[in-house]
Protein backbone atom coordinates (compact mmCIF):
# COMPACT_ATOMS: atom_id res chain seq x y z
CA UNK A 1 0.00 0.00 0.00
CA UNK A 2 1.63 3.31 -0.94
CA UNK A 3 2.02 6.20 2.50
CA UNK A 4 0.50 9.32 1.22
CA UNK A 5 -0.82 11.94 3.04
CA UNK A 6 -4.72 12.81 4.48
CA UNK A 7 -5.05 15.43 1.33
CA UNK A 8 -3.87 12.83 -0.86
CA UNK A 9 -6.31 10.35 0.38
CA UNK A 10 -8.98 12.41 0.17
CA UNK A 11 -8.49 13.90 -3.37
CA UNK A 12 -8.24 10.19 -4.84
CA UNK A 13 -11.21 9.25 -3.33
CA UNK A 14 -13.00 12.42 -4.81
CA UNK A 15 -11.21 11.87 -8.47
CA UNK A 16 -12.39 8.08 -8.13
CA UNK A 17 -15.71 8.56 -8.17
CA UNK A 18 -16.30 11.38 -10.36
CA UNK A 19 -14.48 9.11 -12.92
CA UNK A 20 -17.15 5.97 -11.36
CA UNK A 21 -20.14 8.16 -11.88
CA UNK A 22 -20.82 11.42 -14.06
CA UNK A 23 -23.91 12.17 -11.67
CA UNK A 24 -21.03 13.39 -9.13
CA UNK A 25 -20.00 17.08 -8.56
CA UNK A 26 -18.22 19.20 -6.76
CA UNK A 27 -19.28 23.12 -5.65
CA UNK A 28 -18.18 25.39 -3.17
CA UNK A 29 -15.87 28.20 -2.71
CA UNK A 30 -12.42 28.52 -4.52
CA UNK A 31 -12.41 24.51 -5.58
CA UNK A 32 -12.14 24.81 -9.14
CA UNK A 33 -9.74 27.57 -10.25
CA UNK A 34 -7.96 27.79 -7.27
CA UNK A 35 -7.82 23.91 -6.74
CA UNK A 36 -9.32 24.41 -3.26
CA UNK A 37 -8.26 26.15 0.24
CA UNK A 38 -6.51 23.26 1.60
CA UNK A 39 -5.59 22.05 -2.52
CA UNK A 40 -7.68 19.15 -2.28
CA UNK A 41 -8.90 19.59 -5.50
CA UNK A 42 -5.69 20.87 -6.98
CA UNK A 43 -6.26 20.06 -10.68
CA UNK A 44 -9.41 18.69 -10.98
CA UNK A 45 -10.79 22.05 -12.61
CA UNK A 46 -8.66 21.35 -15.91
CA UNK A 47 -9.56 17.68 -15.30
CA UNK A 48 -13.41 17.97 -15.61
CA UNK A 49 -13.98 21.05 -16.49
CA UNK A 50 -16.96 23.63 -15.11
CA UNK A 51 -19.55 21.53 -15.40
CA UNK A 52 -18.49 19.49 -12.84
CA UNK A 53 -16.30 21.58 -10.38
CA UNK A 54 -18.37 24.58 -9.72
CA UNK A 55 -16.88 27.77 -8.11
CA UNK A 56 -19.64 29.63 -5.78
CA UNK A 57 -19.71 33.06 -4.59
CA UNK A 58 -19.02 33.35 -0.89
CA UNK A 59 -22.75 32.27 -0.07
CA UNK A 60 -23.32 29.25 1.83
CA UNK A 61 -27.12 28.99 1.54
CA UNK A 62 -26.54 29.23 -2.12
CA UNK A 63 -24.07 26.50 -2.41
CA UNK A 64 -26.14 24.02 0.31
CA UNK A 65 -29.30 25.43 -1.36
CA UNK A 66 -28.43 24.49 -4.93
CA UNK A 67 -26.84 21.05 -3.74
CA UNK A 68 -29.86 19.86 -1.98
CA UNK A 69 -31.90 20.61 -4.93
CA UNK A 70 -29.56 18.81 -7.22
CA UNK A 71 -29.18 15.66 -5.26
CA UNK A 72 -32.91 15.55 -5.29
CA UNK A 73 -33.07 15.65 -8.81
CA UNK A 74 -30.88 12.64 -8.89
CA UNK A 75 -27.57 14.25 -8.67
CA UNK A 76 -24.82 13.23 -6.42
CA UNK A 77 -22.97 17.03 -5.67
CA UNK A 78 -20.19 17.36 -3.28
CA UNK A 79 -20.56 21.10 -1.86
CA UNK A 80 -17.66 22.23 0.35
CA UNK A 81 -17.83 24.49 2.60
CA UNK A 82 -14.35 26.12 3.05
CA UNK A 83 -14.41 25.97 6.92
CA UNK A 84 -17.61 23.91 9.52
CA UNK A 85 -17.80 27.32 10.72
CA UNK A 86 -19.43 29.08 7.89
CA UNK A 87 -21.96 26.09 7.78
CA UNK A 88 -23.40 28.06 10.73
CA UNK A 89 -24.67 30.81 8.00
CA UNK A 90 -26.62 28.16 6.56
CA UNK A 91 -27.95 25.78 9.41
CA UNK A 92 -31.38 25.38 8.31
CA UNK A 93 -30.20 23.73 4.93
CA UNK A 94 -27.27 21.42 7.32
CA UNK A 95 -30.03 20.47 10.19
CA UNK A 96 -33.15 21.24 9.34
CA UNK A 97 -33.75 20.67 5.10
CA UNK A 98 -31.10 18.09 4.12
CA UNK A 99 -31.49 15.55 7.06
CA UNK A 100 -35.76 15.69 7.17
CA UNK A 101 -36.18 15.83 3.29
CA UNK A 102 -36.89 12.18 2.61
CA UNK A 103 -38.92 11.85 5.88
CA UNK A 104 -40.91 14.99 4.96
CA UNK A 105 -41.81 13.26 1.56
CA UNK A 106 -42.81 9.83 2.93
CA UNK A 107 -39.62 8.39 0.76
CA UNK A 108 -40.56 10.30 -2.47
CA UNK A 109 -37.03 12.36 -2.53
CA UNK A 110 -33.63 11.23 -1.35
CA UNK A 111 -31.11 13.76 -0.64
CA UNK A 112 -27.70 11.77 -1.39
CA UNK A 113 -25.25 14.43 -0.76
CA UNK A 114 -22.43 15.31 0.90
CA UNK A 115 -20.74 18.49 2.76
CA UNK A 116 -17.22 18.55 3.15
CA UNK A 117 -16.05 21.03 5.85
CA UNK A 118 -13.13 21.37 7.54
CA UNK A 119 -13.13 22.09 11.28
CA UNK A 120 -10.95 22.28 14.24
CA UNK A 121 -8.04 24.61 15.90
CA UNK A 122 -4.28 24.53 15.46
CA UNK A 123 -4.06 27.03 12.63
CA UNK A 124 -4.14 29.92 14.34
CA UNK A 125 -7.52 31.23 12.62
CA UNK A 126 -9.29 32.86 15.37
CA UNK A 127 -12.39 32.18 17.80
CA UNK A 128 -14.68 32.24 14.80
CA UNK A 129 -12.68 29.96 12.37
CA UNK A 130 -11.82 27.26 14.69
CA UNK A 131 -14.03 25.95 16.30
CA UNK A 132 -14.63 22.29 16.65
CA UNK A 133 -18.50 22.04 16.82
CA UNK A 134 -19.21 18.31 15.69
CA UNK A 135 -21.73 17.52 18.47
CA UNK A 136 -24.14 19.79 17.26
CA UNK A 137 -24.12 18.37 13.73
CA UNK A 138 -24.10 14.57 15.46
CA UNK A 139 -27.33 15.61 17.30
CA UNK A 140 -29.78 15.88 13.95
CA UNK A 141 -31.29 12.03 13.03
CA UNK A 142 -31.00 11.97 9.28
CA UNK A 143 -27.33 13.64 8.80
CA UNK A 144 -24.75 11.29 9.12
CA UNK A 145 -21.67 13.20 10.57
CA UNK A 146 -18.08 11.31 9.55
CA UNK A 147 -15.05 12.80 11.50
CA UNK A 148 -11.88 10.28 10.07
CA UNK A 149 -8.50 10.13 11.72
CA UNK A 150 -6.30 8.42 9.29
CA UNK A 151 -6.28 8.63 5.44
CA UNK A 152 -7.19 5.34 4.82
CA UNK A 153 -10.28 5.88 6.57
CA UNK A 154 -10.88 9.51 4.93
CA UNK A 155 -10.43 7.65 1.64
CA UNK A 156 -12.61 4.57 1.97
CA UNK A 157 -15.86 6.78 4.27
CA UNK A 158 -15.50 9.43 1.58
CA UNK A 159 -15.98 6.79 -0.78
CA UNK A 160 -19.11 5.28 1.10
CA UNK A 161 -20.22 8.82 2.02
CA UNK A 162 -20.79 9.95 -1.72
CA UNK A 163 -22.14 6.19 -2.31
CA UNK A 164 -24.89 6.84 0.09
CA UNK A 165 -28.37 8.07 -0.23
CA UNK A 166 -28.54 10.23 2.81
CA UNK A 167 -26.99 13.31 3.68
CA UNK A 168 -23.42 13.36 4.96
CA UNK A 169 -21.43 15.74 6.90
CA UNK A 170 -17.97 14.84 6.32
CA UNK A 171 -15.56 17.00 8.74
CA UNK A 172 -11.60 17.13 7.87
CA UNK A 173 -9.38 18.30 10.49
CA UNK A 174 -7.16 21.40 9.36
CA UNK A 175 -4.09 20.49 11.08
CA UNK A 176 -4.21 17.01 9.30
CA UNK A 177 -4.13 16.94 5.66
CA UNK A 178 -0.07 16.40 5.79
CA UNK A 179 -0.49 13.41 8.01
CA UNK A 180 0.08 10.25 6.37
CA UNK A 181 -0.71 6.49 6.44
CA UNK A 182 -0.97 3.57 4.16
CA UNK A 183 -3.57 3.56 2.34
CA UNK A 184 -5.17 1.20 -0.13
CA UNK A 185 -5.20 1.58 -4.04
CA UNK A 186 -7.89 1.77 -6.17
CA UNK A 187 -11.46 0.17 -4.79
CA UNK A 188 -11.83 0.75 -1.26
CA UNK A 189 -14.46 1.33 0.94
CA UNK A 190 -14.99 1.50 4.45
CA UNK A 191 -18.54 0.95 6.28
CA UNK A 192 -20.42 4.20 7.51
CA UNK A 193 -21.20 3.83 11.37
CA UNK A 194 -18.63 1.80 12.35
CA UNK A 195 -16.16 2.20 14.98
CA UNK A 196 -12.88 0.32 15.25
CA UNK A 197 -10.04 -0.86 17.70
CA UNK A 198 -6.78 1.35 16.10
CA UNK A 199 -4.37 0.08 18.66
CA UNK A 200 -4.70 -2.83 21.29
CA UNK A 201 -4.16 -2.99 24.80
CA UNK A 202 -5.64 -4.31 28.29
CA UNK A 203 -5.15 -1.54 30.77
CA UNK A 204 -7.28 1.35 29.84
CA UNK A 205 -9.72 2.66 27.04
CA UNK A 206 -8.99 5.81 24.56
CA UNK A 207 -12.76 6.83 23.39
CA UNK A 208 -11.41 9.32 20.14
CA UNK A 209 -11.52 9.86 17.37
CA UNK A 210 -10.37 12.73 14.28
CA UNK A 211 -7.12 15.03 15.61
CA UNK A 212 -8.01 13.18 19.06
CA UNK A 213 -6.70 9.72 17.50
CA UNK A 214 -3.53 11.19 16.50
CA UNK A 215 -2.87 13.10 20.06
CA UNK A 216 -4.23 9.54 21.51
CA UNK A 217 -1.72 7.41 19.69
CA UNK A 218 1.60 9.60 20.79
CA UNK A 219 0.11 9.26 24.17
CA UNK A 220 -0.16 6.05 24.31
CA UNK A 221 3.65 5.51 22.80
CA UNK A 222 4.56 8.06 25.92
CA UNK A 223 2.54 5.43 28.11
CA UNK A 224 3.61 2.04 26.50
CA UNK A 225 7.55 3.31 28.01
CA UNK A 226 5.70 3.37 31.49
CA UNK A 227 4.34 -0.17 31.24
CA UNK A 228 1.10 1.21 30.50
CA UNK A 229 -0.92 -0.86 27.69
CA UNK A 230 -3.43 1.95 26.35
CA UNK A 231 -6.34 0.30 24.01
CA UNK A 232 -7.53 2.90 21.46
CA UNK A 233 -10.89 2.90 20.42
CA UNK A 234 -11.75 5.37 17.18
CA UNK A 235 -15.07 6.71 16.59
CA UNK A 236 -14.80 7.46 12.96
CA UNK A 237 -18.29 7.96 12.58
CA UNK A 238 -20.34 10.40 15.01
CA UNK A 239 -24.06 9.07 13.48
CA UNK A 240 -24.70 6.98 13.48
CA UNK A 241 -22.72 6.15 16.87
CA UNK A 242 -21.10 2.33 17.11
CA UNK A 243 -20.37 1.63 20.96
CA UNK A 244 -20.38 -2.19 20.39
CA UNK A 245 -16.53 -1.69 20.01
CA UNK A 246 -16.18 1.21 23.41
CA UNK A 247 -18.15 -1.41 25.16
CA UNK A 248 -16.44 -4.41 24.43
CA UNK A 249 -13.06 -2.57 25.10
CA UNK A 250 -14.35 -1.23 28.13
CA UNK A 251 -15.61 -4.54 29.84
CA UNK A 252 -12.10 -5.59 29.24
CA UNK A 253 -10.01 -2.66 30.61
CA UNK A 254 -12.62 -1.32 33.32
CA UNK A 255 -11.01 2.22 32.94
CA UNK A 256 -11.86 4.96 29.81
CA UNK A 257 -10.58 8.51 29.19
CA UNK A 258 -12.72 10.34 26.54
CA UNK A 259 -10.36 12.27 24.33
CA UNK A 260 -12.25 15.07 21.96
CA UNK A 261 -10.93 18.58 20.55
CA UNK A 262 -14.39 20.12 21.16
CA UNK A 263 -15.68 21.56 24.38
CA UNK A 264 -16.47 19.10 27.18
CA UNK A 265 -19.85 20.85 27.98
CA UNK A 266 -22.44 19.17 25.99
CA UNK A 267 -19.92 17.25 24.08
CA UNK A 268 -19.29 13.95 22.36
CA UNK A 269 -17.35 13.24 25.25
CA UNK A 270 -20.54 13.81 27.27
CA UNK A 271 -22.04 11.15 25.09
CA UNK A 272 -19.54 8.58 25.21
CA UNK A 273 -19.19 8.75 29.05
CA UNK A 274 -23.26 8.56 29.27
CA UNK A 275 -23.25 5.43 27.10
CA UNK A 276 -20.69 3.88 29.12
CA UNK A 277 -22.44 4.08 32.31
CA UNK A 278 -25.90 3.26 30.83
CA UNK A 279 -24.62 0.36 29.36
CA UNK A 280 -21.19 -1.20 31.20
CA UNK A 281 -22.22 0.15 34.74
CA UNK A 282 -21.80 -2.80 36.70
CA UNK A 283 -17.61 -2.85 35.22
CA UNK A 284 -16.16 1.02 35.95
CA UNK A 285 -13.88 0.33 38.11
CA UNK A 286 -13.00 4.32 38.53
CA UNK A 287 -14.80 7.46 36.95
CA UNK A 288 -14.06 7.76 33.30
CA UNK A 289 -12.65 11.26 32.28
CA UNK A 290 -12.70 13.59 29.58
CA UNK A 291 -9.92 15.25 27.62
CA UNK A 292 -11.35 18.36 25.82
CA UNK A 293 -10.61 21.89 24.62
CA UNK A 294 -10.19 24.50 27.51
CA UNK A 295 -14.00 26.47 28.04
CA UNK A 296 -12.80 29.63 25.86
CA UNK A 297 -13.49 31.07 22.42
CA UNK A 298 -10.18 29.69 21.11
CA UNK A 299 -7.11 32.07 21.03
CA UNK A 300 -5.54 33.94 17.97
CA UNK A 301 -2.01 34.01 19.98
CA UNK A 302 -0.11 30.65 18.90
CA UNK A 303 0.86 29.59 22.37
CA UNK A 304 -2.30 30.57 23.85
CA UNK A 305 -4.24 28.55 21.83
CA UNK A 306 -2.32 25.50 22.15
CA UNK A 307 -2.76 25.71 25.83
CA UNK A 308 -6.32 25.85 25.13
CA UNK A 309 -6.61 22.73 22.93
CA UNK A 310 -5.60 19.21 24.27
CA UNK A 311 -2.51 17.81 23.92
CA UNK A 312 -0.67 14.71 24.64
CA UNK A 313 0.88 15.36 28.17
CA UNK A 314 -3.10 16.15 29.16
CA UNK A 315 -3.90 12.21 28.03
CA UNK A 316 -1.24 10.96 29.65
CA UNK A 317 -2.37 12.46 32.79
CA UNK A 318 -5.87 11.24 32.65
CA UNK A 319 -4.80 7.87 32.01
CA UNK A 320 -2.71 7.85 34.92
CA UNK A 321 -5.34 9.14 37.49
CA UNK A 322 -7.88 6.79 36.21
CA UNK A 323 -5.11 3.94 37.12
CA UNK A 324 -4.64 5.15 40.42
Amino acid sequence: MARITMREAISQALMEEMDRDPAVFILGEEVGVWGGTYAVTKGFYDKYGPERVKDTPIAENAILGAAIGAAMVGQRPIAELMTINFAFSAMDYVVNQAPKLRYMFGGQFEVPMVIRAVGGGGRQLGATHSQTPDAIFAHFPGLVVISPGTPADAKGLLKSAIRSNDPVLFIEHATMYQVRGEVPEGEYLVPIGKSTVQRPGKDVTIVTYCKGLELSMKAADELAKQGIEAEIVDLRTLRPLDMEPVIESFKKTNRAVVVEEGWKSYGVGSEIVSRIYEEAFDYVDAPIIRVAQKEVPLPYNRTLEQAALPQVPDIVAAVKEVLK
